[in-house]
């Protein structure tokens, strides 16, 4: 029954009207792209370079400072880390990742309306946790506390519990009088000394309450249906009721205390708890940037930026995060618009890398390419074999659903793949002849293939989750040889000499 609060809620979270955060659910999207890379660490803003932080090398003409690599270099090498790399190897690593950026700055992909609406949605989701104003906190911790307050009235605050016998108003004659004298029943044996949560357990209709013994936690005033909450408050501490009969059918209803509603002080810290889950430090953070930016006369991103810049200047934990996000941001994009999504379009350049790599995808057992048919019956199955006869393989599974199933009337269920033994039973019986059993599908009862059995693969497309991440692998690396010649790279030995080491 969901007419009563589950015994644990707290009651300002069944009555919480007052905080509603008008505030814009940020996606969360921080690390998100630089995770995909292994060098996805920090480029620090050699701006902030001290004389005791030298310049350990120069990409493009731009400065990079001892720390902003050793930065870089202890995140992917902390303990945890399976790929670990030495100094020598991880600068190559570091190198590289550079350059992409440069490249991105190159391309203007920091201009772009949508990189620049992200960047600046994580300086939102920066600056956000650092504004948290405990006085608004505190405020809407008290509204919530007296709304609460005042929605009971002054009345009691009830922890009862009830055994019910469940009654539909339309209910008949003759089951009224069953449930009549069901609860009369009950209320015999609970008046003979029974015990009453060992009653409910077994004889209340409420389920989800009779689990407890019956137990209904605390509630006030408006949280049960009005019958109910009549004869609640009715009871004093320990006493029982007769049996009442509410809109639900019959009760019984033991008082097992009552008192006044709490002070605020004694529901101060789950009250915030409560805030604190539907987003209270986010709100508060946020009506102070629009208070201040309203103050003003600014948008509220120019607020947004000062905070965020004040914020980088004075945290180097910060200005690490952010330099990493926005060249993690950069390089991902360039990389997914000139390599990853080119390369995996590219099928002249597949077909040849394939053709060139033959050796590098050889199976090391037969497979099956083509179809397993489900069908109504075995003429379904004919006509679907017909219907593919001079048609591309790759068009079989589009040709045979069009050409037999309509809106109405669905006749076949085609599964298009490339397996090997083991990955359907279908296959392991008809095509690789293990005898394993074939159970029917519902509605589908007639099971066949039609395909091809392979040695090895034939196309790129045989293999083409292979070959696409090998191809573009190679166009990366590719495309990293032609960015070291386009942008000088210097790196100061005698400073490389001394990372970790100061």
């Amino acid at each position: 029954m969901r007419w009563f609060p589950r015994v644990w809620e707290p009651l300002f979270m069944i009555l919480f009207v007052s905080l509603q955060p008008n505030c814009e659910k940020r996606n969360n999207k921080i690390m998100k792209k630089i995770a995909l890379f292994a060098v996805g660490a920090l480029m620090g803003l050699s701006a902030f370079a001290q004389s005791s932080d030298p310049v350990l090398m120069h990409i493009n003409g731009n400065p990079i400072t001892r720390s902003e690599f050793e930065y870089s270099f202890n995140k992917n090498n902390a303990d945890g880390v399976l790929d670990k790399k030495d100094v020598k190897d991880y600068v190559q690593l570091f190198v590289d990742f550079k350059l992409k950026v440069e490249a991105a700055k190159d391309a203007g992909i920091d201009t772009i309306s949508a990189i620049r609406k992200e960047l600046h949605g994580y300086k939102e989701q920066m600056v956000i946790p650092t504004l948290v104003d405990s006085d608004f906190i505190e405020r809407e911790a008290r509204k919530t506390y007296e709304q609460t307050a005042q929605h009971f009235g002054g009345q009691d605050m009830l922890t009862a519990s009830h055994i019910l016998v469940l009654l539909r108003q339309d209910a008949d004659e003759a089951a009224q009088k069953a449930a009549k004298a069901r609860i009369d029943s009950i209320y015999a044996v609970l008046k003979a000394g029974a015990d009453f949560a060992e009653v409910a357990k077994s004889c209340s209709d409420d389920k989800g309450s009779a689990a407890r013994g019956g137990s209904l936690g605390q509630f006030g005033k408006g949280m049960m249906i009005p019958d109910f909450e009549k004869a609640a408050y009715a009871l004093q501490k320990g006493e029982m009721s007769e049996p009442i009969k509410s809109t639900v059918g019959y009760h019984i209803i033991k008082m097992e205390d009552r008192h006044p509603f709490e002070s605020y002080e004694f529901h101060h810290d789950n009250i915030l708890r409560f805030l604190e889950q539907r987003g209270v430090k986010e709100a508060s953070a946020n009506a102070l940037i629009d208070s201040v930016a309203k103050k003003e006369g600014v948008s509220r991103d120019v607020i947004v930026g000062r905070y965020y810049d004040d914020l980088i200047s004075k945290d180097s934990d910060s200005r690490n995060l952010a330099q990493e996000y926005y060249d993690g941001t950069l390089m991902y994009e360039i990389s997914k618009n000139q390599i990853w999504d080119v390369a995996a379009k590219d099928e002249n350049g597949l077909a040849a890398y394939f053709k060139a790599n033959k050796k590098k995808y050889a199976w090391d057992s037969p497979r099956f390419r083509g179809l397993i048919l489900h069908g109504k019956d075995e003429a379904v199955i004919a006509s679907a074999k017909k219907l593919v006869k001079g048609v591309n393989e790759e068009n079989w599974p589009t040709t045979i659903v069009k050409g037999l199933n309509n809106d109405s009337v669905k006749v076949i269920r085609v599964e298009h793949g490339i397996y090997k033994q083991g990955d359907s039973k279908a296959v392991d019986n008809l095509v690789f002849k293990t005898g394993a059993e074939i159970k029917p599908m519902k509605d589908y009862p007639v099971t066949d293939v039609l395909g091809k059995k392979l040695k090895k693969p034939q196309t790129y497309k045989d293999v083409k989750g292979q070959v696409t991440t090998d191809y573009q692998a190679q166009c990366e690396k590719e495309w990293v040889e032609s960015l070291r010649k386009k942008y000088p790279v210097d790196i100061d030995e005698s400073v490389l000499a001394t990372v970790n080491k100061h």
